[in-house]
């Protein structure tokens, strides 16, 4: 296995964890250039991210990743593609959703969500 892939695999499990525990532990995995798009809405910044993830109508969250891909992109990042469901707080129907990121490096070499979009698939 490739080593963007290796950094993919790591990332998604920790990314979901950590989502589905402590959604304000996010914060770090961001940076103030990175963009956050939630269902249309777009939120720059890590303090905005932050702020949005917070925000969610849901006290409850659990992923079940169904697949992800990854691609290693030019500038030394990596893209990833996550496809899979979610339940929210007592629903007994999983959501299906799609969610993108794209992870580079800050200058002390740290990996970080560049790019993070998600969508609902209805």
């Amino acid at each position: 296995m490739a080593a963007f892939q290796d950094v993919a695999k790591q990332f998604v499990d920790h990314y979901y964890n950590t989502f589905d525990t402590n959604r304000g532990a996010l914060a770090p995995l961001y940076r103030e250039n990175s963009m956050l798009t939630f269902q249309s809405a777009q939120v720059l910044g890590a303090g905005g991210i932050a702020e949005k993830l917070a925000s969610l109508p849901f006290q409850k969250v659990k992923h079940e990743i169904r697949s992800f891909e990854s691609q290693p992109t030019p500038s030394d990042g990596i893209i990833i593609l996550v496809a899979g469901a979610l339940l929210v707080d007592d629903e007994q129907n999983p959501l299906n959703y799609a969610q993108s990121f794209q992870l580079s490096k800050d200058p002390s070499g740290n990996w970080f969500i560049f790019n993070d979009i998600f969508t609902l698939l209805v």
